[in-house]
């Protein structure tokens, strides 16, 4: 999204420059545009408003439900899968409203648009569960000192019931959880809490055939091991994209020799790529290069980088010389 005019198209830049042997790794001379540097593929984001929305509607009736049966039947566990639902449900929110944000126009100062706030919704979503593990965590521990009978049929059901609501919610994000980070975490957190409703629907279970009131804190803990471990991908990776780091489907060591290895191209240096927003990749080099076509090298690399790794916003400059200090090179 770096250009009001082409709002969630991908874009390439080329430059032809001439490196005139300054003895700094930046200092190139830029010769101007090249006529075929400047190319946009068509291929709108569909970041899925529609998904976020209807999740967050269903998943909030079920917390309010969720928790009143909680209370009502004195189940820690119940409490505590409301409390993880609710979390998801402000996830969503923010996810929701990123995507949102995301499908603005770049502004006068924001030049890359509002992409990176799907980045900040993603690592704000994973601290969120993180924190909300805390609690339920504290809440269980207590309850095993202390176990409280539980109504075990209001139990079930109302696991059952959120394990079918979770599960139709997670299959909302299945297809896009691989090229969007929001989706992922979407999709995530609903598998996860449709395993835990069916760990609560049979210890609900045991519990009406035997009595052990204990097992409802101990669901609650195995609760908390499942969110954080389906947490820990997201939060790093989110933190990755949040620090400009490559995307984690993106091999830079690859895109570097995929470069290295076009026609003509004898160097590759200050190449540098960054996620854009959970969707977006964007990449910059530059490559040193025998004389010959400059278009023709530009419209190559950039349909490698789009084809090959899911670059869609290159800007490339071209040198016909290696500069004598560059580190890189």
């Amino acid at each position: 999204m770096a250009h009001p005019a082409h709002d969630h198209h991908d874009h390439d830049h080329g430059h032809a420059g001439h490196a005139h042997g300054h003895g700094h790794g930046h200092s190139h001379g830029h010769g101007g545009h090249s006529p075929g540097g400047h190319g946009h593929a068509h291929g709108p984001v569909d970041t899925g408003d529609w998904r976020y929305a209807v999740a967050l509607v269903v998943n909030l009736a079920f917390v309010a439900c969720e928790f009143g049966a909680g209370l009502f039947s004195g189940s820690t566990a119940l409490l505590a899968d409301a409390g993880h639902n609710l979390s998801d449900v402000l996830g969503l929110a923010m996810a929701g409203g990123a995507a949102v944000l995301a499908r603005r126009a770049a502004g006068k100062q924001l030049t890359y648009g509002f992409g990176k706030a799907t980045i900040l919704a993603a690592l704000a979503n994973a601290l969120l569960l993180i924190f909300a593990c805390g609690a339920i965590a504290f809440e269980a521990v207590q309850r095993l000192s202390e176990p409280a009978p539980v109504q075990s049929g209001v139990v079930m059901i109302v696991a059952g019931i959120g394990f079918v609501i979770n599960l139709a919610t997670a299959l909302l994000f299945m297809r896009d959880q691989h090229s969007d980070l929001n989706a992922r975490g979407a999709y995530l957190h609903m598998m996860a809490d449709a395993a835990v409703s069916i760990g609560v629907v049979v210890a609900g279970g045991i519990i009406l055939l035997t009595g052990w009131s204990i097992l409802d804190p101990l669901v609650s803990i195995v609760i908390v091991a499942v969110i954080l471990w389906g947490t820990w991908g997201l939060l790093k990776d989110s933190v990755g994209l949040a620090m400009d780091a490559a995307p984690a489907s993106v091999d830079v060591a690859a895109v570097r020799a995929a470069l290295a290895g076009l026609p003509g191209v004898t160097a590759v240096h200050d190449l540098h790529v960054w996620g854009l927003s959970t969707t977006q990749t964007a990449l910059t080099a530059h490559l040193v290069h025998e004389r010959g076509d400059p278009r023709a090298l530009l419209q190559e690399a950039q349909t490698v980088a789009r084809s090959r790794f899911g670059i869609g916003h290159t800007t490339l400059q071209l040198e016909t010389d290696v500069m004598p200090d560059c580190p890189d090179c």
